[in-house]
């Protein structure tokens, strides 16, 4: 795979919290870059700043040191609706929790995003609801979805502008082999239509379907 422009990098990110007089680290100096039409896996043990960097790189949480520049606009260091801004533009995220809005129907909720860069696209909702398994749900609200299914209309929320860049926590682990396959085929054509997607996962098998696998550890990329 030829790599071109960079789409995303991120310098020397700390970030530091405290819990009464105690410090911890989820974030000691991690660096990476991400290209156009990449799938890159950030893999690692349950504590060693997965989450922490990808709400770093999007701009949910700012780190205590280091910046990060999406599409060549900077996300660090701005005001909480310049960085709003350029999440709507950039980045599709998916969460681990709290994806969808509770009063709107789940295909109100695939079209929100549409509507935040440009405008809703009735064929491209329906789509993304067959896609997840979620047709006959499409009028449902999230606080009546079963746990597989609140999870799989986060991934069509975070897949409906056709972002820049894709970035996933643990996308697959409430969803069955059906949908992970779908989601598969949709990061095979970001791929194709050189868009990025970041994946933090402890899905060996998703993992090795990435360009790119990075291993964080203690809050620091492990080269080794």
């Amino acid at each position: 795979m030829a790599l071109t422009m960079n789409v995303l990098e991120a310098h020397e990110l700390y970030r530091f919290f405290h819990i009464g007089d105690q410090e911890i680290a989820a974030l000691r100096g991690v660096s990476l870059t991400l290209f156009e039409g990449e799938m890159v896996a950030v893999v690692g043990p349950s504590g060693s700043g997965k989450s922490t960097l990808l709400s770093c790189l999007t701009g949910l949480d700012e780190p205590d040191a280091g910046h990060v520049i999406v599409c060549g606009r900077r996300v660090t260091r701005r005001s909480e609706a310049s960085r709003a801004a350029i999440r709507a533009e950039s980045f599709g995220i998916l969460l681990q929790s709290n994806n969808l809005l509770h009063h709107l129907t789940i295909a109100e909720n695939i079209g929100l995003p549409m509507l935040l860069t440009g405008g809703a696209d009735e064929e491209r909702i329906a789509e993304l609801l067959k896609a997840v398994g979620l047709v006959h749900r499409a009028t449902a609200y999230p606080a009546t979805l079963s746990g597989g299914e609140t999870a799989r209309a986060g991934l069509a929320v975070a897949l409906a502008a056709d972002p820049p860049v894709l970035v996933a926590d643990e996308p697959t682990a409430e969803i069955d082999r059906r949908a992970e396959a779908n989601l598969m085929v949709y990061i095979d054509a970001r791929r194709n239509a050189g868009k990025t997607t970041l994946l933090a996962t402890h899905s060996a098998a998703l993992a090795d379907k990435a360009d790119r696998i990075l291993r964080l550890r203690d809050g620091r990329i492990d080269d080794g």
